[in-house]
């Protein structure tokens, strides 16, 4: 049986080669290897996708490549997330409501839709609100689920300015004190958070539900 290095380094191969198939196989294997799905996602395909995005913003790939990448990614995650969800405990819809979404100009989602699977698994109440959100949508959405948190994910340095402004529009509907915000995605980075005035920052799936169960005790 392959190794989990091999299982691992043959999920980001997928990726980065845009073979679907190859990447529902390599997550089929990983399942009956017993590896965490979570292992095989972030140090797999979320880093090959990373890698893609990097690529897409010095202009050595193009928004079809991001597309076709995405879409591997997905065909992988979509064998792994019965898995997941398997794995997941249970601990009831108790635990905070979050609102997560793709900030304004990026249409990056994989990450963001791991974390909305890992949060939700754990326990939180979570409404993903899709890719490319405007900055007023993700207040919106707050107020109607009376969210405690809002989660925005930037995967280009052009678009992360956008958190920024979920800062400023929550202050100015005097929402701030009663929300938190977590800011995640490539480029972003824990000094970026502070900057911002962003409550947390996490740098991937397992990172977000460890800091918002500690945050929200």
């Amino acid at each position: 049986m392959a190794s989990k290095e091999d299982i691992i380094a043959r999920a980001k191969a997928a990726v980065l080669a845009y073979d679907q198939e190859e990447a529902a196989d390599v997550a089929k294997e990983s399942i009956k290897a017993g590896i965490d799905p979570v292992d095989v996602i972030q140090d797999g395909f979320t880093k090959a996708m990373t890698e893609v995005g990097d690529k897409y913003e010095a202009k050595i790939l193009y928004l079809p490549h991001v597309i076709a990448a995405a879409e591997t990614m997905s065909a992988g995650i979509e064998v792994l997330t019965p898995e997941l969800e398997k794995r997941g405990v249970k601990e009831g819809e108790g635990l905070g409501t979050v609102v997560i979404g793709t900030i304004e100009g990026d249409i990056h989602c994989i990450g963001k839709d791991i974390v909305a699977i890992m949060l939700k698994i754990a326990g939180f109440n979570v409404h993903n609100i899709g890719r490319d959100v405007p900055i007023k949508e993700f207040i919106n959405s707050a107020k109607k689920y009376n969210a405690n948190v809002i989660g925005s994910s930037a995967l280009m340095t052009s678009t992360m300015v956008n958190q920024i402004k979920i800062e400023e529009l929550l202050k100015e509907e005097g929402m701030r004190e009663k929300v938190k915000t977590m800011v995640g995605g490539a480029p972003v980075t824990q000094d970026w958070a502070t900057k911002i005035g962003a409550s947390l920052y996490a740098e991937n799936a397992s990172d977000t539900v460890n800091k918002l169960k500690a945050a929200l005790k």
